[in-house]
């Protein structure tokens, strides 16, 4: 079966669930939240970086937006978005299903995602997923975050994002294994809640044969950089 059957699978089995969730008690809602909208200073050329989400939906059941774009100069270096159906399985847990595309870099990629987002105890945010793509190509992501809470205005934010894949796709530069790894610290002052400038460092590191790929382009494997940025959701 591949990943396409995958989706329209997931998409016959939800469906009902869907539509299930409703009634005058349960009202549709949605938010959008900009986790991320930052410059990065350092070596080289400085990156802007957009990293968000968005859902609408009920209780336990909503539909789920996700992208994550790079950009340095006028050039687009990375963009992914992810189209989810989310299903709440516990308290603070959900399980999600659906579709990956990347974009940048070329060539395009789709996947088929399944994973689980929530909170883990003491309050780690976790938001892990399995991707199946064609001709056998696999990927594991695990993130997570924590909020320290020096006041109620101000937060540092640990970081981590590790990204493995099944098999070497030189074509796009990435490795099987551990392909890259990365870590940061962001202190936000939130003047409301629904709004935080920030600042922070940022750290990113390739392994295995992704390292290979970005030494053959001329390219450090390791990066260290300043940030500053927004967070914001409404």
């Amino acid at each position: 079966m591949n990943y396409k059957s995958l989706i329209a699978l997931t998409g016959i089995l939800f469906s009902s669930s869907v539509f299930a969730a409703g009634g005058s008690n349960d009202p549709l809602l949605g938010m959008v939240m900009i986790n991320q909208l930052e410059t990065r200073v350092g070596d080289g050329d400085d990156p802007a970086v957009l990293e968000g989400e968005a859902w609408i939906g009920k209780d336990l059941n909503k539909i789920w937006f996700k992208t994550d774009v790079e950009y340095v100069g006028s050039e687009t270096e990375e963009l992914e978005v992810q189209a989810l159906y989310s299903r709440a399985i516990a308290p603070y847990w959900d399980i999600q299903a659906g579709w990956r595309h990347d974009n940048k870099p070329k060539p395009n990629r789709d996947w088929f995602a399944i994973g689980f987002k929530g909170l883990a105890p003491y309050f780690f945010e976790v938001d892990t997923a399995l991707f199946v793509g064609s001709e056998g190509r696999s990927a594991l992501r695990l993130e997570g975050e924590y909020e320290i809470m020096f006041t109620q205005k101000l937060i540092l934010t640990p970081e981590i994002t590790l990204n493995f894949y099944g098999k070497d796709d030189e074509k796009t530069g990435r490795g099987s294994g551990l392909s890259d790894l990365q870590t940061g610290l962001r202190l936000r002052y939130e003047f409301v809640r629904e709004f935080a400038p920030y600042i922070g460092v940022n750290f990113t590191r390739t392994y295995g044969r992704t390292a290979s790929y970005v030494k053959d382009a001329g390219d450090d494997i390791f990066d260290a950089r300043l940030v500053a940025g927004i967070r914001a959701w409404f």
